[in-house]
């Protein structure tokens, strides 16, 4: 894994074989359009279902969450092993212990088109 994103290859097929099974602890980043800080943030783990270079890397919540399944995108560029310890979700209070990996995204909201009425 690097830090080096590249563009044209977002999908890394190696470390998509692993994640099946693994405890991922997700931060997402929601942001207007233009905007420099965030709108809204939320936290989320879980267990790797599968993870498909079309379909997305499927989990199955845990903690309050639990019985929920969340898809993220076919997109692992910004997975980073996770260092043993526990973790704090800032939205929830709920403490993870020792995920196998951190990823996050950020999600930008898209100008409307000017031909929308």
């Amino acid at each position: 894994m690097s830090n080096d994103f590249d563009e044209e290859h977002p999908w890394d097929a190696l470390l998509a074989k692993t994640l099946p099974g693994q405890m991922v602890l997700v931060g997402l980043a929601y942001f207007d359009v233009g905007a420099e800080e965030p709108f809204e943030q939320q936290q989320l783990f879980g267990r790797v279902v599968r993870a498909d270079e079309r379909e997305g890397i499927l989990l199955s919540l845990e903690g309050q969450r639990a019985g929920e399944q969340f898809n993220l995108p076919p997109d692992t560029r910004s997975f980073q092993e996770a260092e043993p310890g526990e973790y704090r979700l800032r939205t929830t209070g709920e403490v993870v212990v020792n995920p196998d990996f951190t990823v996050t995204f950020s999600i930008q909201k898209q100008a409307k088109s000017q031909c929308e009425s």
